[in-house]
């Protein structure tokens, strides 16, 4: 399982846009196509206005696969241009648990489940 963190740090003040629109017309298309959301969070303590959502893949070539499908979807391409102006920096992270992590031994084998 391969687990991917993307972290966004989003200009002063637009956390609360930026939540509205990604709930009102981007995850579900996300979660159409890249399967298994992990969890999306924003900053409570420490630095502010960042974004971070991890989505869960069963192998770096599945991960490939759905975000290629995602980023040739016209709606997407509509959604993208709501969501960028609100961006000031983005990381990308690909992680591996360890053996002994708890979504490790809880098998998380959702993300081939959900099949775009």
């Amino acid at each position: 399982m391969f687990y991917e963190v993307r972290t966004y740090r989003l200009r002063n003040g637009t956390v609360p846009a930026y939540l509205k629109v990604v709930e009102e017309d981007g995850i579900a298309i996300q979660k159409e196509h890249l399967g298994h959301l992990v969890g999306y969070f924003f900053s409570e303590i420490g630095p502010i206005n960042e974004i971070m959502h991890i989505w869960a893949y069963t192998s770096l070539d599945d991960r490939e696969r759905r975000r290629a499908l995602l980023a040739a979807d016209p709606r997407w391409q509509a959604f993208l241009p709501k969501i960028r102006d609100l961006i000031e920096t983005a990381e990308n992270k690909i992680m591996k648990p360890a053996a002994f992590s708890p979504s490790e031994r809880a098998g998380h084998h959702d993300a081939s489940r959900q099949e775009p």
